[in-house]
């Protein structure tokens, strides 16, 4: 049996999308301008465990995130899958040229309400404003300083600076302020923390036991709460703020 299409409409709802404040790709603009761009979506629910994309399939079209959670996963040759993202309302999935491929592919990790861009829609609407342009390459450039910065943090930290960099860039994302830390709010498996950062999860399960014993973290009902941020920087050799700010410091 054929699989129906989700029904798609206008993503346009001024009341909606005022209420919360914009973070991600869509804090790069202006009300009005994010206005503009909004209105050229058609608007999927996707049910969680569902695909936006494969990896390797043509890159017709952006998406972004209007509510719920997607998560971009990267294949080896050898098979192995790494998480390179889990997005929130307000980012932006796709690639940056027009005519390429997705070099990964997006999960549905949350019911999500999506957002669909045709690329000539948006080449169309850069066109007609410089400032709106400008802003959209920040955008761009924004989310590659997110990535290159979390290959650094892997390539220079190894596994145990990589687990500590994700865990702030969680916290950043996702984190709720508690009396003994900051939460992570979001519940994740050390099988998939481990996706992460390229490694096992006994890996996982050694280097946050070990953070437990240093009482840098702490665990319970399954959160990750952060009660010594600075030990964690110290480990992944993460500069302070404003060096590094929250924008790039995510997931």
């Amino acid at each position: 049996m054929a699989m129906r299409k989700p029904a798609e409409r206008s993503a346009y709802n001024g009341s909606q999308h005022n209420e919360a404040k914009r973070a991600g790709f869509s804090a790069c603009f202006t009300e009005a301008q994010w206005k503009n761009i909004v209105e050229l979506m058609l608007e999927r629910r996707v049910e969680a465990g569902s695909l936006l994309f494969s990896e390797g399939e043509a890159a017709n079209k952006l998406y972004c995130v209007l509510s719920g959670k997607i998560k971009l996963r990267k294949s080896t040759e050898d098979g192995k899958q790494f998480v390179l993202s889990i997005l929130q309302s307000g980012d932006l999935i796709g690639s940056t040229e027009a005519g390429s491929v997705y070099g990964f592919s997006a999960e549905v990790a949350e019911e999500a309400r999506i957002g669909v861009l045709l690329w000539k829609d948006v080449e169309q609407l850069l066109l007609t404003s410089g400032e709106l342009a400008v802003r959209w390459m920040n955008g761009m450039a924004l989310q590659q300083r997110i990535a290159e910065s979390k290959f650094r943090d892997l390539l220079l930290y190894g596994k145990p600076g990589a687990l500590a960099s994700t865990l702030i860039r969680l916290a950043n994302s996702y984190g709720v302020l508690r009396r003994d830390g900051v939460e992570i709010s979001l519940r994740l498996t050390n099988a998939e923390m481990a996706e992460f950062i390229g490694t096992t999860r006994e890996s996982v399960n050694r280097m946050l036991a070990s953070l437990k014993d240093e009482g840098i973290v702490a665990v319970r009902s399954g959160l990750i709460t952060i009660t010594d941020q600075a030990a964690l920087r110290r480990i992944c050799g993460c500069p302070e703020c404003p060096a590094c700010p929250k924008e790039v410091c995510r997931i």
